[in-house]
């Protein structure tokens, strides 16, 4: 009994853990993409200042877990979560990353003069910030319906990726000399669809951990039948 609540014990110290790095790598990627959005040099600063509070938490959630599985040897459902923690937070400090990659594509579009082209950078924004937001309410609450609802939706940001893409080859032909602030726009695009990637991922294990089965294959099949 004592060793059974001194495991639990520890799964919710992780728990806890997983969910503050969670809450950080969320506001990173907002404070991002507003740094982007109102050209605001000083809050993109405060972004990539936080990279190395998010790597700290990183390896503190994998610390917690690796001693749970050398003192506690869990098996099944415990197994399982201890698992799926542990490939979240690598898919979480992923993001808190490209938080930080957005951020600095920011900075240097700050150097440069504004774009009055209308790409769908807000809109492709928003999914991705939606999709961050619904997998880590899904996790906090075992939803896997919220989990397959993450997965579903990583089509719509690939698709505005490619228009981004389609855009900013016509716009470096019709205007050359904006090539650099361009050029930021499509790295944008592209950290913007790696964030909703990486959502995916989360909302994977998340059905791993729900539904004790490796989805990740099954629906890549189920997506090649569908295109």
């Amino acid at each position: 009994m004592a060793t059974r609540m001194h495991l639990q014990r520890d799964l919710e110290k992780v728990k806890r853990r997983i969910l503050e790095l969670s809450a950080q790598v969320e506001s990173d990627v907002r404070m991002a993409v507003r740094a982007v959005d109102n050209r605001d040099p000083q809050l993109a600063r405060q972004v990539i200042e936080h990279e190395v509070q998010t790597n700290a938490m990183e390896v503190d959630v994998e610390e917690e877990c690796l001693k749970i599985l050398a003192l506690h040897q869990p098996v099944a459902a415990d197994l399982r979560y201890v698992i799926a923690v542990l490939k979240i937070n690598q898919d979480l400090e992923r993001i808190g990353d490209l938080a930080v990659h957005i951020a600095e594509r920011g900075l240097c579009l700050c150097e440069q003069p504004p774009l009055n082209i209308p790409f769908r950078l807000v809109e492709m924004a928003d999914k991705a910030e939606a999709m961050l937001k619904k997998v880590l309410d899904a996790f906090v609450n075992s939803n896997d319906a919220m989990a397959h609802e993450v997965c579903a939706a990583d089509h719509e940001i690939d698709a505005i990726n490619r228009d981004i893409f389609e855009q900013v080859k016509k716009a470096v032909t019709a205007r050359p000399e904006l090539f650099e602030p361009l050029l930021q726009v499509m790295h944008i695009a592209r950290h913007l669809e790696r964030i909703a990637d990486h959502a995916t991922n989360i909302a994977e294990d998340l059905l791993y951990l729900i539904e004790g089965r490796i989805v990740r294959h099954t629906r890549e099949v189920a997506d090649n039948c569908a295109g």
